[in-house]
């Protein structure tokens, strides 16, 4: 049984606010998240070693942008987002 099988999954967009490494002008930018939710039951199907992981299972958010683009008119370079964190836990 796959992983993805134990979750919902949404799509959400959080506001960060990052420095462009060019020009240094600092700026709110929308970045898109794919929020994981745990499913209230276990799927049919599974067997013991699903269950186990099922019981592990918890909520987290996946990073789906990884590069971003200048609002500065004069740049407009794209740059990737700097932070390593892909994955957040909730």
């Amino acid at each position: 049984m796959d992983e993805r099988d134990f979750y919902i999954e949404s799509p959400e967009t959080k506001k960060i606010h990052y420095t462009c490494p060019k020009c240094r002008q600092s700026a709110e930018f929308p970045v898109r998240w794919l929020r994981r939710t745990k499913k209230k039951r276990l799927p049919p199907g599974a067997d013991e070693r699903d269950r186990a992981k099922f019981a592990k299972a918890r909520d987290y958010l996946v990073r789906v942008d990884d590069f971003v683009i200048c609002p500065n008119p004069r740049c407009r370079r794209r740059f990737e987002i700097p932070y390593d964190q892909t994955v957040a836990l909730v």
